[in-house]
């Protein structure tokens, strides 16, 4: 399963997620992939914001050498679930879509813990370390289920094979 995380810059939100996901999938035996891109350039090649970087560090896990990218419509090909962090980065990846089956695998990440609710994850780039918290518990919790289902998923493949 290979999995993108995307908010604007690829700065704050996509990086922690990345990274909550990874630490999660790292103690099952599921094949995966996690990455994360941003809608814009403002930042492609820059590390995490640092205040990410901290939040991250805060619970044990190292995102200082994630980059920051640009999503582009080939990550359609290479990604099997696309998550945006809201509802404007959601948009920005449906318009690169090019048909139903690129459009399927795009969702907000608060779906996977609160279906059909369409929440957002906020962006705390303007805000204080509070709201990197915030967001690292939000993350966390759709995180989890998300890993939750790649292992099902991998077990179910396993059984079949």
């Amino acid at each position: 399963m290979k999995v993108l995380m995307v908010c604007l810059g690829n700065i704050c939100r996509s990086p922690l997620a990345e990274g909550i996901l990874k630490e999660k999938l790292s103690r099952s035996d599921s094949v995966h992939e996690v990455d994360s891109a941003g809608t814009a350039a403002y930042h492609v090649g820059e590390p995490p914001d640092g205040r990410s970087q901290k939040i991250a560090k805060k619970y044990g896990i190292d995102i200082s050498g994630q980059r920051a990218r640009r999503f582009t419509r080939a990550d359609f090909d290479q990604f099997d679930r696309i998550y945006a962090m809201d509802r404007s980065n959601l948009e920005d990846i449906l318009a690169l879509a090019r048909d139903s089956r690129d459009i399927s695998k795009v969702d907000l990440i608060l779906n996977a813990a609160c279906p059909g609710e369409d929440r957002q994850v906020p962006d705390p780039y303007y805000g204080g370390s509070d709201g990197f918290e915030k967001v690292f518990q939000l993350l966390k919790t759709s995180c989890e289920v998300i890993a939750n289902d790649i292992a099902g998923l991998q077990q179910a493949h396993n059984k079949k094979a």
